[in-house]
């Protein structure tokens, strides 16, 4: 069996171990870093900062059986503040025309801009790459959880939510993009640029073009790369879209990767969500339930849940099978939150 629940201090080495086998920026393989965001998502799920943009959530999945991590997830509750924009380019076009030789053209365009007072931001989902394709969904699990959470505290986050996804890159793992455009004005490669940008933004607005760069001009692998997903991230871009992200027209500066967006009140997990009183003195059905991940109080973790079927009973009562209500040892009744998950 697998639960997701808040990271806590216990979790270090495993997310250490999966910072080995992965390389993300969200996920350094550095357990000073490690330990810190751990302390900083703690702090989050149990007393959130008025200032949002302090506010990072950390969920894993846990397998129960054996008690390791086999992957994570994230949210920061607001990506852009003034002293740390998110930027963007905006992918426009621009209309050129002579009278004098009858001839015009369209040219794609990027424009540097800026957000202070950014969207809330998914992301760093990782997973181990042995559990990819796990008959239970584990990296869409991952994905939901997000949502759930959301869903169950939506005044913890901005209404607007955002998603950055990873382009498709070369086979050194640079940005066509970056090669043609951003190595030219801040004269370092790509990873050094994205680590860097973690922590102090200022170097983009000072030597990024501030405007239009004319697609027309960049290698054409470069061209082709703006907007576009890797092969490995086009599932999470068509899940995205399935449930009302939508692209915005703007990419990562460094790498082009596309932006998707969603209202957070038209995310259709959050549409669609359940809330009840979980009960036992009603009959479970598993031929009438609803497979959902659910968040249930647990006296050791301030956020935890599961993927079950759950039975709505229309009279805001809804149950659970008695047998993984005693396994779990969940105390009953209470109030949950749950979203469809099929």
């Amino acid at each position: 069996m697998f639960i997701l629940r808040s990271v806590k201090p216990d979790d270090l080495k495993d997310l250490y171990k999966l910072s080995s086998i992965l390389v993300f920026i969200n996920l350094p393989q550095d357990e000073e870093i490690i330990g810190q965001k751990i302390e900083s998502s703690m702090k989050s799920f149990h007393n959130p900062s008025p200032k949002l943009f302090e506010n990072y959530y950390i969920f894993v999945i846990e397998d129960l059986e054996t008690h390791q991590i086999h992957g994570v997830s994230m949210i920061h509750a607001q990506h852009g503040t003034e002293d740390e924009p998110h930027f963007y380019l905006t992918v426009g076009q621009e209309a050129k025309f002579s009278n004098t030789i009858n001839t015009g053209f369209v040219h794609g365009t990027l424009k540097l801009g800026l957000d202070s007072y950014g969207p809330t931001e998914i992301g760093g989902l990782i997973l181990n790459p042995e559990f990819r394709g796990h008959s239970e969904k584990l990296g869409k699990q991952l994905s939901f959880v997000r949502f759930l959470y959301m869903a169950a505290n939506p005044e913890r986050f901005k209404p607007m939510v955002h998603s950055e996804l990873m382009p498709p890159l070369d086979k050194n793992g640079n940005s066509p993009l970056w090669e043609a455009v951003g190595r030219r004005f801040l004269n370092m490669n790509y990873h050094e640029a994205d680590i860097l940008s973690r922590n102090n933004k200022e170097f983009i607005l000072s030597l990024f073009p501030s405007e239009n760069i004319y697609q027309t001009l960049l290698p054409m692998e470069a061209r082709e790369s703006i907007g576009k997903v890797g092969k490995e991230t086009e599932p999470v871009k068509k899940m995205l879209e399935s449930i009302g992200f939508k692209y915005t027209f703007e990419v990562d500066p460094f790498d082009g990767g596309p932006h998707y967006r969603c209202p957070l009140k038209e995310i259709k997990p959050i549409k669609e969500k359940i809330t009840g009183h979980l009960i036992t003195n009603k009959s479970f059905n598993k031929a009438e339930a609803r497979d959902v991940i659910i968040s249930l109080a647990h006296p050791d973790h301030d956020f935890f849940a599961l993927r079950t079927h759950l039975q709505v009973h229309g009279d805001g009562q809804v149950s659970l099978d008695p047998q993984l209500v005693k396994d779990l040892g969940i105390s009953l009744p209470q109030k949950i939150t749950a979203i469809p998950f099929a």
